[in-house]
């Protein structure tokens, strides 16, 4: 990786890079989707984006625990690491936080509002979500669960395209 281009950037002028290279990122999963979907079709453009993003965060959360030295692991972990997830800074994820439960909320998905512009359907991302959360979370630790309270194709209310539970299942005993 050469990064030296880097080197003699001010924060201004890396904060600027880092908004394009994330733009960029969703345009990237974007397009590889909507290509996937045209060579063969939407049910196997689905099941291969439910296996990337069942497997990428967590190859992800290994990293952010370790380059942004995040030792805590339970609900205070995963949201510390959440923070980090380039999808929550894309999307802006309202995140609540109790001892008990975290709850994650998309007022405004990019996604979602770009297929409404264009005349097409919302993308049914639950699954792809579900197993998005599941691999981030248990990462974290394997005692998170993730609770679907609704999201595309379910029902949802104007304002909020999906929102999502996470609690510690502690071990029988």
């Amino acid at each position: 990786m050469d990064l030296a281009i880097f080197e003699n950037m001010e924060a201004p002028e890396l904060r600027q890079y880092i908004r394009f290279l994330l733009h960029h990122y969703r345009v990237m999963d974007s397009f590889w989707y909507i290509y996937i979907t045209q060579m063969f079709d939407e049910a196997t453009a689905d099941r291969i984006n439910e296996k990337v993003w069942g497997k990428v965060p967590a190859l992800a959360v290994k990293d952010l625990l370790q380059k942004f030295d995040i030792p805590e692991r339970g609900l205070r972990g995963f949201v510390k690491a959440m923070r980090y997830w380039p999808w929550h800074i894309l999307v802006g994820y309202q995140i609540e936080e109790s001892p008990q439960e975290v709850i994650i909320t998309v007022p405004s998905c990019p996604t979602q509002e770009a297929r409404t512009r264009r005349g097409l359907v919302e993308y049914a991302c639950k699954e792809m979500h579900r197993m998005e959360f599941e691999s981030f979370a248990r990462a974290i630790d394997p005692r998170i669960r993730t609770e679907c309270l609704f999201a595309p194709p379910d029902p949802h209310p104007p304002e909020m395209h999906c929102k999502w539970r996470f609690f510690l299942q502690e071990a029988p005993g």
